[in-house]
């Protein structure tokens, strides 16, 4: 199977290419919460790029639960016009662009002064970064119907606005994540014990989304292939879940790993160049897609063309990108006349590695800014000084939100 080969989903419709673009939290709502201009000039540059696939960086489906300021929410239709301009931008020139939908669950920055829920009272594990999130209160049963009914609604929504499919994020420790771990669930109820269990709330989301949308839009899941955490969510927990989503109409399952608190979805960042194997999830997805009646996408590391292939002939489906797509949004297209071609953002020296993370994201931020500014990316930005005009942003934006919530926005 070659890259540049289509892709039918179970439901039929057809992926022009293996190649995905990956979801990377942007930040780029307007101050509606709806997708600014920025942000649809992003998207832009990728469907002019080539890729196959884009999947949207997460879309909140509650504006009282934020991954962090800046993100856009989708929960009504009333500002559906700029949806349909983004949907319409990402599909120009024929890929598809799926929704991401997300809570955080306990992920949720304490900068921004609202209530945090999650399965179980556990608050963050992140040494002195911890005071940075608050301590969350254990969801109620109304809490877990409540949450389940706004997937459903942002799943429609997103269908109505001309996007090609959804995809449920239930990994990288934000809230669907949380209920499938032990380590954050510790739940004595129907939603905890058992991995069935801890499962409950994924199953059921996927359940009722795809009852709610039609055949022809897709319904995907990014999910944890470990949570690299001792005791937490393992690789055989992940294959046990996917045999439970083989009956459930799902299109694509996405592999993915780690959390805030140990955020493997970055892999090393000391040294890239040395780096043996870009695709560093793949040997955990290949284990699970053993299971998996859908096709099974891998992100994590991938900028080679030659890796892109190894992940093909493995037998995964698709390739995920996320930072080789921030750093040239142009890479799938370049592929077809260079494939020499190979995107690498500098190296983070730094021994924390919960440190080297942030700051991770926040180089990749730096490029996704510049793009949607019509400039060129500069992937030899010093960590420090993109952390800081990260942490400035935020700074600005968690006040304004905090603004807007007080006064009933």
């Amino acid at each position: 199977m070659k890259p540049f080969t289509a892709l039918t989903l179970p439901n039929g419709t057809v992926v022009p290419n293996r190649l995905a673009k990956a979801a990377m939290e942007e930040n780029m709502a307007d101050n509606d919460h709806a997708p600014s201009d920025e942000l649809i000039r992003l998207y832009q540059s990728w469907a002019d790029g080539g890729v196959g696939l884009m999947i949207t960086g997460n879309v909140m489906i509650d504006r009282r639960a934020m991954t962090g300021p800046g993100g856009v929410v989708l929960e009504s239709d009333e500002f559906g016009a700029r949806f349909e301009q983004w949907s319409r931008t990402a599909r120009s020139r024929g890929a598809h662009i799926w929704m991401q939908i997300n809570h955080p669950g306990r992920q949720m920055p304490a900068a921004l002064g609202q209530e945090t829920i999650a399965p179980s009272v556990v608050p963050m594990g992140l040494g002195n970064l911890s005071k940075q999130f608050s301590a969350p209160r254990a969801m109620t049963e109304a809490d877990i119907a409540d949450v389940k009914q706004r997937f459903v609604n942002s799943a429609r929504l997103a269908e109505r606005f001309g996007f090609t499919g959804v995809q449920i994020h239930a990994a990288h420790g934000y809230l669907i994540s949380q209920f499938l771990s032990p380590l954050t669930n510790q739940r004595t109820d129907r939603w905890g014990g058992s991995l069935e269990n801890r499962a409950r709330l994924l199953v059921d989301v996927v359940n009722e989304v795809r009852q709610a949308v039609g055949k022809g839009f897709a319904v995907a899941v990014k999910l944890n292939s470990a949570d690299f955490q001792k005791g937490g969510f393992s690789s055989d927990d992940a294959k046990q879940v996917v045999s439970m989503l083989n009956t459930l109409g799902v299109d694509l399952i996405e592999l993915s790993g780690g959390s805030y608190e140990a955020p493997a979805m970055h892999g090393q960042t000391r040294d890239g160049r040395t780096l043996a194997r870009e695709a560093y999830f793949l040997e955990f997805a290949k284990d699970i897609a053993t299971v998996a009646n859908m096709p099974i996408m891998v992100t994590g590391g991938i900028r080679r063309y030659q890796v892109v292939q190894q992940v093909l002939d493995s037998g995964i489906a698709m390739a995920g990108m996320g930072t080789a797509l921030a750093l040239d949004p142009q890479l799938p297209e370049a592929w077809r006349s260079n494939q020499a071609a190979s995107p690498l953002l500098r190296a983070i020296t730094w021994k924390n590695k919960v440190l080297s993370s942030i700051a991770y994201m926040a180089m990749v931020k730096y490029q996704l800014r510049r793009l949607s500014q019509g400039k060129h990316t500069r992937p030899n930005v010093a960590p420090a000084l993109a952390l800081l005009i990260q942490q400035w942003d935020t700074a600005i934006r968690n006040r304004q939100y905090r603004r807007r919530m007080h006064s009933g926005f």
